[in-house]
């Protein structure tokens, strides 16, 4: 049973250090990533309960916290979970995670995300490798940070199961002997594609596209035909459409 007489307040110290992990280059250099809502953060207890740092909870909340979890636990009050919080209306706790270490890609089906920027897009490929049962992706260092607070909300729980490597993509690309298909405007129909267990999905850039020197190492361009006059489709929806077709 949780003891709330015996959870502490988070100090003042601690609530600095907390917002700090807002910045990318303070959760890299910790290692670190922060989930914030009920939701998100009962599924991490569950699925990295040994990589917890910290948990902050109002009291309304601390009865749903396994007991486990006490000595990690601390109190902050509605208002101090506001400060420390990077959402516009916070929800009830916030966990910090210490970061998975991961070993080098495997050979097996994978996406490649060539510098995609935006984070609900992320999230959202991630969600969707969750899905459909990618396990890993492997993303340019450009591609925005899969621990940010945005990536880490839409991917709704995502983020726990999918290993995400940050690589130099030419050079991964390059020495990879696996087939590697590109999502491009011209291209061979995605439908008419014979597609490999082990292939390389390659999504580009929203508004660029799959850079020059990408584009080179793609063995099949394919492309989702176009029927209306829309110039292009969003990268998260693009995914969705053929990862459908592809993991069979």
């Amino acid at each position: 049973m949780f003891d709330k007489k015996r959870v502490e307040a988070l100090s003042k110290g601690k609530q600095k250090w907390v917002r700090s992990l807002q910045l990318k280059k303070n959760r890299d250099a910790e290692a670190l990533f922060v989930v914030e809502g009920e939701k998100s953060v009962l599924e991490g207890l569950s699925v990295f309960a040994s990589r917890l740092e910290i948990l902050v909870s109002i009291d309304a909340f601390l009865q749903q916290i396994p007991s486990q979890f006490q000595s990690k636990t601390f109190t902050v009050t509605t208002k101090e979970l506001e400060q420390i919080s990077e959402l516009k209306t916070p929800n009830k706790c916030i966990a910090v995670f210490r970061r998975p270490e991961l070993s080098l890609p495997t050979n097996e089906f994978t996406i490649v995300l060539d510098g995609i920027q935006d984070p609900g897009n992320m999230g959202t490929i991630l969600r969707l490798a969750d899905w459909f049962g990618v396990k890993q992706l492997v993303c340019s260092k450009d591609t925005v940070d899969c621990y940010n607070a945005k990536v880490i909300q839409s991917s709704m729980g995502a983020i726990y199961r999918i290993p995400v490597h940050y690589l130099d993509l030419a050079a991964y690309l390059t020495n990879s002997s696996q087939q590697k298909f590109g999502a491009m405007l011209n291209g061979k129909n995605y439908k008419q594609t014979a597609y490999p267990k082990d292939a390389i999905l390659i999504m580009g850039n929203e508004g660029k596209g799959v850079r020059p020197e990408i584009e080179a190492l793609i063995d099949f361009p394919v492309t989702i035909p176009r029927f209306g006059e829309a110039e292009s489709l969003n990268v998260a929806t693009a995914t969705a459409i053929l990862l459908a077709e592809i993991i069979q």
